[in-house]
């Protein structure tokens, strides 16, 4: 198939990188990156990478040194020389496939559980949007933020912030737009695309001065056209729900939304808001969880609670919902919970006892499995593990790409996803 590069609005794409590179246009100031969200570590590669929880024979004064230069990463522990699947009990894990993309290199990696590698999809900056790789600056941003597998091997991927493309199961560009599409995404039966979108600008009545990134929920045709964009903050000042931005940053990455799923309404006899079509989103910077009806352009329930910083909330079969709370910075560790949306109680977690232990100040994410195990990402860390209800593991990963001189930096894992054995066929 041919390939084409599809327009986008270019004022869009400029204001967004001079609001992620700092490069200021006249009638804005870059935005500032919001405390609690950590930088590369000095001397990282191009990609994403995270200081690995010690470095292997390290004194105690050198790592507290090097955690004390890179921010956010206290209570980290020394890391294990083995990488790949390092534990897996085939009696009581569930079997399956295994998709997932690394702050490494801009590819997705799809392995069996013993970690046999079955297909690598990989395509640059360079190969997709050559005039945005010319920038050195977003060289750095050169990996997949998450990735989409249809059944009949083509992918979808997300370059954080920078564009989409969708490549055959050989790796050939189909298609690929550029923007400011980040962190999520998903793909309807129909083939229609939702993502997660944002644009830099100036919105005055937050700000005269200072710039913001304004979030937005994209809808795509297949081809990657562009069919709708609902703007969320608009959908939260529409709402009953506006109460919820009051203290909101009035300038730089005012929701840092991480998160989208499509609700196939199966916990809308209980909680209407949760109806077919309707999209549930995690808004980072308010710590809050929320469900946008595509139809009026507004949100429609909305949820704060014990978890902090959270990320890839989903609806489970018992009508409940699981995320992965980043806790913020007034804690050491992190936790996947399980919350009644009634209420926001939590009916269940993992990661708050010892040996129970998690780590990741940023991302993460976690997937119930059909077996009941829950498939978590620990992507600070550059592991994966499958949990059994009573916090047994049975299944782990470690991320093989290190740097640094001493090994010290690990490749973030954004996603470890679980798919059933016979995906595909």
């Amino acid at each position: 198939m041919r390939r084409v590069i599809l327009p986008w609005v270019l004022a869009s794409t400029a204001a967004v990188l001079a609001l992620q590179c700092g490069r200021s246009r006249p009638e804005q100031r870059p935005a500032q990156q919001p405390p609690g969200l950590a930088s590369e570590p000095s001397g990282a590669p191009d990609g994403k990478w995270r200081k690995a929880r010690a470095t292997p024979g390290a004194t105690a004064n050198e790592t507290a040194a090097q955690l004390q230069a890179v921010p956010y990463l206290g209570g980290y522990h020394a890391p294990s020389n083995e990488s790949g699947v390092v534990r897996f009990d085939p009696a009581r894990a569930f079997r399956g496939l295994n998709l997932f993309t690394s702050g490494h290199a801009p590819e997705a990696i799809l392995m069996t559980m013993e970690g046999k590698e079955l297909r690598r999809w990989h395509a640059s900056v360079a190969d997709v949007f050559p005039d945005l790789a010319r920038d050195p600056q977003i060289r750095k941003f050169d990996f997949w933020r998450r990735a989409w597998l249809y059944p009949n091997g083509d992918l979808l991927a997300i370059f954080d912030g920078h564009g989409l493309v969708k490549l055959d199961r050989s790796s050939k560009v189909l298609w690929a737009k550029a923007g400011g599409f980040h962190h999520d995404l998903e793909v309807a039966a129909d083939g229609t695309i939702f993502v997660l979108d944002r644009e830099g600008k100036l919105i005055p009545r937050l700000n005269p001065t200072l710039g913001v990134l304004e979030d937005f929920i994209s809808i795509l045709a297949p081809d990657g056209t562009r069919k709708d964009r609902i703007s969320l903050l608009e959908a939260f000042e529409g709402s009953p729900h506006a109460i919820l931005l009051q203290g909101m940053n009035d300038h730089g990455d005012i929701f840092h939304t991480n998160t989208l799923e499509l609700l196939d309404g199966r916990l809308a006899d209980e909680i209407p808001a949760f109806k077919k079509g309707n999209i549930l989103i995690s808004v980072l910077q308010l710590d809050t969880l929320a469900v946008i009806d595509p139809a009026q352009r507004k949100v429609v329930w909305a949820m704060r609670g014990a978890w902090k910083r959270q990320h890839q909330p989903t609806v489970l079969d018992n009508s409940h919902l699981l995320l992965f709370d980043n806790v913020g910075l007034d804690r050491d560790h992190s936790r996947v919970l399980e919350i009644d949306p009634h209420d926001g109680a939590v009916v269940w977690q993992y990661g708050s006892t010892d040996g129970h232990e998690l780590s990741s100040r940023t991302l993460g994410t976690a997937q119930r499995l059909p077996n009941g195990d829950t498939l978590i990402t620990e992507s600070e860390n550059g592991r994966a593990i499958e949990v059994t209800p009573g916090g047994e593991t049975v299944w782990e990963y470690r991320s093989p790409y290190r740097a640094g001189e001493k090994n010290e930096l690990v490749a973030v894992v954004f996603e470890m996803l679980r798919l059933p054995l016979n995906f595909g066929n």
